[in-house]
This record gives structure tokens, sequence and C-alpha cells, in this order.
């Protein structure tokens, strides 16, 4: 068959698409304004993922659930601002990985706010100058994010959606490698291309700077300079790669929270976050855990964090399986709060994938 007689069946599939596309539409407008009656929150974390499933189970290929997800994530995106012009705050500038992140989330109909630090992020929300914000917590090589657990502590955000993003570090200048003296980065990225560091440009000043973006700005100015930073910071400021993927471990992945003034709804598939403080005597921790046990619990992460309120008191961050709705995660975290002296609960959201 020629390639205009298939080009012809493709313009009437598009024909149709844009057809179903715009009536899909109209139900939105109609799901918007009920919501604006009722209040409910613009963006469910629920049932965002039980399009995206769905979208998957019913995929036959030969598209990917990668290409799917992405192209329905730009269709939810386009839903959400037809329903309010929303405003997600992100620690910024743009090409952050923080930025990446909330692209990966909310796609790119909505409207985006650049911060200067987390703690910005979690002002413009509680100030609704921004309807969510896009926060790192960990990174699967360096760790947990401790300003975004301090902010935890006391913020009345709640977090209502997670983000994964693999996280792919690159070696950005106007320069080739041997020309190389100053290598600008955040502190957190040099962590993760240590060895690549060492192998490769073993003399060069690693000079640290408040994120991948601002090193970026400066590799674009000074003489001899380099980056690490996103493939998309390369093309924002005119630099070359020099080295693609020099992150130490080919397993780099960020966890990002979103978190908001509205809960997430049940799903069935979910992790909640608490935070607690233990009385000081022997075998606190311990039975701590106990209710977790009893009720058959699984605790995916457990952090520790000094209170800053007392010398060596200490907060815990835990994230478990099950909803706050469920009622077996209801009766640990009763049986919990009997034995410690704070219990917060921080969000339950859907698990990603």
């Amino acid at each position: 068959m020629a390639i205009k007689h298939l080009r012809k069946d493709i313009d009437a599939i598009d024909k149709e698409i844009v057809k179903l596309l715009n009536k899909r539409a109209c139900w939105i407008l109609e799901i918007g304004k009920m919501k604006n009656k009722t209040g409910e929150a613009v963006y469910a974390p629920a049932r965002e993922k039980e399009v995206l499933s769905k979208i998957i189970r019913e995929n036959q290929g030969p598209l990917n659930k990668e290409t799917l997800t992405a192209i329905w994530r730009e269709i939810m995106s386009a839903s959400l601002a037809m329903e309010k012009p929303l405003v997600i705050a992100y620690m910024g500038p743009r090409t952050t990985f923080s930025h990446l992140a909330a692209l990966k989330k909310f796609g790119a109909s909505v409207s985006y706010l650049s911060c200067n630090t987390i703690t910005d992020v979690f002002m413009e929300v509680e100030k609704d100058n921004a309807d969510y914000g896009v926060i790192p917590i960990e990174n699967s090589i360096e760790g947990a994010i401790s300003h975004t657990l301090d902010m935890l502590v006391d913020s009345d955000l709640s977090i209502c959606s997670q983000v994964m993003l693999d996280i792919s570090h690159n070696l950005l200048s106007k320069h080739l490698k041997d020309a190389i003296v100053n290598i600008y980065s955040n502190p957190q990225v040099f962590g993760q291309c240590r060895l690549w560091l060492e192998s490769n440009l073993p003399k060069a000043d690693l000079i640290e700077v408040s994120s991948t973006t601002r090193a970026a700005q400066i590799a674009a100015k000074e003489p001899r300079s380099a980056c690490i930073a996103s493939l998309l910071a390369a093309k924002e400021y005119g630099l070359k790669v020099v080295a693609r993927e020099i992150e130490d471990s080919p397993h780099n992945i960020t966890r990002f929270l979103v978190v908001g003034k509205s809960q997430a709804q049940r799903t069935g598939r979910d992790k909640t976050s608490i935070m607690f403080s233990i009385k000081d005597r022997v075998g606190a921790l311990h039975d701590m855990l106990l209710p977790f046990k009893k009720y058959g619990i699984n605790l995916t992460k457990i952090e520790s964090r000094p209170s800053k309120r007392k010398a060596w008191d200490y907060f815990f961050f835990v994230d478990l399986t099950g909803h706050i709705q469920d009622d077996k995660v209801k009766k640990a975290l009763m049986a919990l709060e009997d034995k410690c002296k704070f219990l917060k609960v921080l969000g339950s959201y859907p698990v990603t994938e």
C-alpha cells in the first residue's frame, strides 16, 4: 500500500481522535462545575491512578505503557487546567529535577511557580499562591532530604501523591573535557557522581551551588567551567553534552512528594506516611513497632531525625502500606498513639509503580 494511502487513513484516525478528545473535554467541564459547587479538590490522585491503570490494562500494543502514560498525562493535564487554572510550586529555577518531577506529575497545561527553597514551596501552598507543591523527599543513593523532613513536622499540608523520577546526570560545558577546571552542581549530585568524577576529572574543582540549574547558568558564562545537570538544562542554556549518564549507580531514583490542602481518597493500593516521637525509656522504639506487627501492616521506610527541640530527642518518620481509612491502619495508629509522645499523620496517597 502506498504511503499516501496510509497517511490518508492516519488523517481519518486523527480526525476521530480530536472529536473524541473534545467530547471528553465536555464531560470534564461538567465535572468541574459539580466540583466547584461541592468544594471538592480539582486534583484527585485516586482517580488519576484509576485512569492510568485502566489505560495500561486496555493496551495491546504496539505502544508501550510508558508512552501511553505520557500521552494521558498531557490529556489529564489539559483536563485539570480546564476545571481550574492550577498552580504548582516547585524548588526552582526551571530545569531542576524538582521541575522535571512536577512536569511528570502535572503535565504542560497547568501553571508552575518556581521557588528558591523547599521552605518557600510549603509557604506558597500554605498562602494559597499555589494549589500544590512538589518537593524531594529521598534519593535511592543519597537517602532522605533532611530539609523536607523538617518542614513536614510543622506544616499543616498533607501528602496527597508521590512521583518517582529516574535521575540521569550529565556533564555539560562549552568546552572539551580536558579543558574543564571547575565543575558546578549541588552537593547531592556530586555525591551521586563521585566515582565518575574521581576517574575522569580528578583535578577539577567541585563547586557546590544551590541547584543544577544555577550550575548550568554559571557554566554557560564562565570560561573552562562545566556543570552536572539534566539534558533539558543543556538545551535551555546552550551547553554541549560532554558526557552522558555519569551517575555511579544505574538505579538512581529520586522520590518526590506532592503536598496540598486536600486529602487523597483510598484506592486499595495506598501508602501512608506518619511521624511520631517516643518516650525516653528502654525499649520504647520496639514498643512503637508492635501495633504494626499485630495488625499485619508492612513498614516500607523508617527514618529518624533530631527534633531540634531537645537534645537527643528524635522524630521518627515511617511509611506504611495502607490508607488511613483502612480499619487495620486506624487500629494500629490508635494503639501507637497511646504509646508515643506525639503522632502526626502526614498523608495517605496512591502507591506509584
